[in-house]
Order: C-alpha cells, then structure tokens, then sequence
C-alpha cells in the first residue's frame, strides 16, 4: 500500500469570531513543533479566514474554506468563488459536508459543480459523502456510499491523487451518541478505494487521502489510525479546543509512524 502522510482537518462551521479564530490559530500553530509527519488544516467561518491567514502566514499549517458557490462571480447573494478564496490564500475548501447536504439541501449535482470548480482553480477539495442511520442499519451503507461517490466525483478531470480528499462521515456518529468502530469505516473505505481504482487504476488509488470524519477524541484517535485504510480526521467540536485538537494532532502523526 502507498505511503499517504496523514492529515487531521478542523471543521469550526459558525464558531469563533475573526479575533478569537487568529488567536486559537496562533496558539496552535505555538503548541505544535513543527516536524510532526502529519498535514493540518483549519477551517473557520468566512469572516475569520483573514486573521487565520495572518496567523498562520508561512507555516506549516494550511487553512481553508466550509464551502463554497461553484461560480467565480455572479448575482448569488451571501455566496463566496473559488477566486475569492484564493486571494485569501485558501488550499482547502470542504465540499459536500453532511450539514449542507441535510440542513440546506444541497444536492449531488451541485456538490459536483462545486468539486469541479474547486479543481479547476487549484483548490483542495475535502469531499464529504456518508450514510444516515436508517441506511447503516438497512445493510445499505457501502451501496449508498459508493453512489455518492460516483455521482460526485465520477468522470472529473482528476488526474493528481494528491488534488482532492475524500472524508468518510457516517452522520449517525456525529454528536449523535451512537460510536462507530473502526471497521465501520474501513469497510466503506475499501469500497470507496476500490471504485476509484476501476476509474484511474490501482497505482492512483492508493494515493488518495480517504479520513474518517465521524466523533474523535485524544482517546479514540489512535484506534482509527492504526487502520492502513484511514488517512486522517475530519473534525468537527474537537478541533474548537486547544488542547484537544494539538492532542489529536499528535496522537495521529505518531500513530501512522507506528504503521
């Protein structure tokens, strides 16, 4: 298998106003020595994005978007383009995410637009895709999975492994009290993998960045990690907290060296 550096990235959604998101970015970027085999990435709401850029301005640490409209200008109150999160010096943008999915209806065919014009501009996309309960416990979890998968990413101009991630987050273990396992994930993880190999190959598909983007903790974190299928996190409460996203930070970069 393909050695993947694993990354942990902190979804903020509607938290933290822009002074209190550049000090915490500051803070963690203090907190952490800046040799851990581990990617990071911070993504606050849109006004703070400026003072997290000014923060972390030549660190390590990369920052990113929540979302993103798949037009570069346009009559589209309230929304922000792939452009305007590039002058910001954004690398990642999240796409796809279950609350815009469920909250705010988004479908698979915008989703689409939105990875595609992501990838055309140079931006990461951290695609998110996962099944609600009645799914998990009708058996169907993999098949729904892999369809959104396809109809999401199936047939874009994707030539670089390393241009886009896929986060796997089951939306019944997240803040729901119910826990998934790490074989719960793996499972889909294999059949996501296996997909994108009988498009781009197998060569390709060990390369892509697949993360678990369910409830982690400092304590549970090294359980998924341990998994050669899980190439880091998606956070969402966890990361809002200094010592435990820097925990979790940790915990992952030592946990895949153990691998």
């Amino acid at each position: 298998m393909a050695s993947r550096i694993p990354l942990v990235a902190g979804n903020w959604k509607m938290h933290k106003t822009p002074a209190e998101a550049g000090t915490f970015a500051r803070n963690l970027l203090g907190n952490l020595p800046n040799n851990l085999a581990v990617n990071v990435v911070v993504c606050p709401p849109f006004p703070a994005l400026p003072a997290v850029a000014l923060k972390l301005a030549d660190s390590w640490i990369c920052w990113g978007a929540q979302n993103m409209h798949w037009d570069a200008e346009g009559a589209y109150t309230g929304e922000v383009s792939a452009p305007m999160l590039q002058a910001l010096g954004c690398r990642f943008v999240i796409l796809g995410h279950s609350e815009r999915r469920v909250l705010f209806g988004e479908t698979n065919e915008q989703i689409r637009k939105k990875v595609e014009a992501a990838l055309s501009y140079g931006l990461k996309p951290i695609f998110c895709l996962g099944e609600e309960l009645a799914t998990r416990d009708a058996g169907e979890a993999e098949i729904f999975c892999l369809s959104q998968l396809a109809d999401g990413l199936e047939g874009l101009p994707w030539a670089n492994p390393e241009a886009l991630v896929i986060a796997y987050e089951p939306i019944w273990a997240i803040g729901a009290g119910r826990t998934a396992q790490p074989a719960d994930a793996v499972a889909v993880m294999e059949r996501l993998r296996e997909k994108i190999a009988s498009w781009h190959g197998r060569d390709f598909a060990e390369k892509v960045r697949i993360l678990y983007g369910g409830s982690v903790s400092p304590e549970s974190i090294g359980s998924f990690m341990k998994e050669k299928q899980i190439d880091g996190v998606l956070l969402g409460g966890a990361s809002l907290k200094l010592d435990s996203f820097s925990a979790i930070i940790r915990a992952a970069a030592e946990a895949k060296q153990g691998t």
